[in-house]
């Protein structure tokens, strides 16, 4: 007979882990669950005071993200998707700065023609980096380094 942890839905379980957690800071807040695409769930938490659960650069809101992932490992079967957890749109606006700052360095190094490497960040932000610089003509990127000091190289195509 199948443990009826192991037959409850990933989501529901990462829903009803952060939902405890966040509880337990004594936080007012609700959480809203979106559908990115058909391997990804997004559960954004909305409310007040919560900068505390987001951390400098994201770090705290990283480590919950970590103790969810390792709540759904434990509580239910199989990989069904990926969940990702936001704290107060922390996550869309590090995404805006970031293809910002990265359209900058682009037009900096296609004008110089030399390669720049950016300071060593979490994979979730290099992957925007990478996406971002996919969208723009002239320039190319490649990671370099070993966690925890991975750091993006941002080249002009043909280097």
């Amino acid at each position: 007979m199948a443990d009826s942890a192991e037959d409850t839905d990933e989501v529901e379980v990462a829903e009803s882990f952060l939902t405890g957690l966040l509880e337990s800071f004594g936080a007012s807040f609700t959480v809203e669950r979106r559908t990115l695409d058909e391997d990804m769930v997004e559960l954004s938490v909305q409310g007040d005071g919560l900068g505390l659960l987001i951390g400098p650069r994201g770090q705290t809101l990283g480590a919950v993200q970590e103790l969810v992932r390792t709540a759904v490992q434990r509580r239910s079967r199989g990989r069904a998707g990926r969940i990702v957890i936001d704290i107060s749109g922390y996550r869309q606006a590090r995404r805006t700065a970031l293809e910002r700052f990265v359209s900058q360095v682009a037009e900096q190094v296609k004008a110089s023609g030399v390669a720049r490497v950016l300071e060593a960040m979490p994979p979730a932000d290099r992957k925007v980096v990478h996406d971002a610089i996919n969208g723009i003509d002239g320039v190319t990127t490649s990671s370099e380094g070993e966690e925890p000091s991975r750091r993006v190289v941002i080249s002009p195509v043909g280097s």
